[in-house]
């Protein structure tokens, strides 16, 4: 049944208007995936902060004109699926990359992460790396480090006097009967 040029004009603009802010897209394909994997790779997508659509070929170059994620949407063949989000993309990337692996029946096509196309290799790399938030711990902790270190060698100075001074009232080293 085809579909009327109304109803793909619809579905061009909802797509444009959630790529709008996407600053990251998966992009991959899928074969004979049935309904309940297909319910659970989006259940995961959601999870992780994105958003996951099947894609018409031709209509995807034109829902992505303007966003970032335009390059990845041109040129596609074959079933192609999207997962994309405006937040972080190392943590779609890993939950992705989970469930792919444990789906053998959807694989990565391309990827683009801030205008930056990813081939799949690259893809696969990015759920490798470490999330947003562990990046920030890690540089808050360094920032921190020499500040604290700092305190402490401050600290042991005194501590180190009223160590000796309390030996020295304990000796009575001190006392005015010399």
């Amino acid at each position: 049944m085809a579909i009327s040029k109304a109803k793909k004009q619809q579905k061009v603009e909802q797509l444009s208007k959630e790529l709008e802010t996407s600053t990251t897209a998966i992009i991959g394909t899928f074969a004979k995936l049935t309904v309940a994997q297909d319910f659970a790779l989006r259940k995961t997508i959601r999870e992780a902060g994105g958003k996951y659509r099947v894609l018409k070929n031709k209509l995807a170059p034109i829902a992505g004109k303007g966003s970032k994620v335009e390059d990845a949407l041109k040129g596609l063949k074959g079933v192609s699926a999207v997962a994309f989000t405006s937040g972080d993309p190392v943590q779609l990337a890993k939950s992705f990359s989970k469930w792919v692996g444990e789906n053998a029946e959807f694989q990565f096509k391309l990827g683009i992460v801030d205008g930056k196309l990813l081939n799949v290799e690259e893809v696969k790399a990015l759920a490798t790396m470490p999330g947003k938030e562990e990046i920030f711990s890690k540089l808050l902790f360094l920032i921190n480090a020499p500040a604290q270190r700092l305190a402490t060698v401050l600290n042991a100075t005194g501590r180190d006097l009223a160590v000796v001074l309390g030996q020295g009232v304990e000796k009575e080293k001190f006392s005015g009967a010399a």
